[in-house]
């Protein structure tokens, strides 16, 4: 089985804004995850938290992020 290609399709500056454009694609049933690293929760300024969709969502995502006023931070 192969695995599907992600693609970035933002980058946020904290863990709630990236959440909150997360639920965004959530309720335009678009699977999404986030991905950031921060040492586990230990230093939550270090790093960006990226949102990531599937390759073949990522014009679909992108319409719905811009539909809402969310943009990258």
């Amino acid at each position: 089985m192969k695995s599907p290609e992600l693609a970035v399709i933002a980058s946020f500056r904290s863990t709630p804004e990236a959440q909150i454009a997360k639920g965004i694609l959530d309720e335009a049933g678009i699977e999404s995850m986030l991905r950031s690293d921060n040492a586990g929760g230990m230093y939550p300024a270090i790093g960006e938290v990226e949102l990531l969709v599937r390759s073949e969502d990522v014009e679909k995502a992108s319409d719905a992020l811009h539909a809402d006023g969310c943009e990258d931070r």
